[in-house]
């Protein structure tokens, strides 16, 4: 079972149908909407400040959202896939984004609607990755424009695949 956990007098709020890891760790001012998935070894720290995750997030293993005290928190969209071993610290990442694999996004960084941070990329603090931009590298810089409808198609697609998985973890 998950370990949630209170701290500083705020408790986590799990939204209906999601799926949480027996090893994954949710403390403090976190709240997560429907039908998302946290996976194993997956930490969302909301002891020093707020996470607020929409429907349909699946945040993957190993993956960490901390925040700055006082100053960051974070916001995560809906349809939002964040690839595993992922460090989100203070950011926002708006609707049907994609965050690859060990990617690292810091504080007060935007990444917009339907954009893609690559695998392995370093998201600079202040960093405002436009709707439907894929950056990569180290740091991370602008490479291309993501067809809006593909970028979103693309999402859903990765949003529904993870909400089956965690269904196969109810069938045991």
């Amino acid at each position: 079972m998950a370990i949630i956990q209170s701290v500083r007098g705020f408790t986590p709020e799990i939204g209906k149908d999601c799926f949480l890891a027996a090893n994954a760790v949710i403390v403090g001012d976190v709240i997560i909407g429907d039908e998302c998935s946290i996976w194993f070894s997956t930490v969302l720290r909301g002891d020093v400040n707020s996470i607020r995750i929409g429907n349909r997030v699946n945040i993957q293993d190993g993956s960490v959202l901390h925040t700055l005290y006082q100053k960051s928190t974070i916001e995560i969209g809906d349809d939002v896939s964040i690839g595993h071993n992922v460090v989100i610290h203070g950011a926002k990442v708006r609707d049907y984004a994609l965050i690859g694999m060990g990617a690292v996004v810091m504080d007060d960084a935007v990444v917009g609607e339907g954009a893609i941070v690559a695998a392995g990329s370093v998201v600079l603090s202040k960093t405002q990755i436009g709707p439907h931009e894929l950056w990569g590298g180290t740091p991370a810089k602008f490479i291309k424009m993501v067809e809006p409808e593909k970028a979103k198609e693309m999402n859903e697609k990765i949003a529904r695949n993870y909400l089956m998985y965690s269904k196969w973890y109810d069938e045991q």
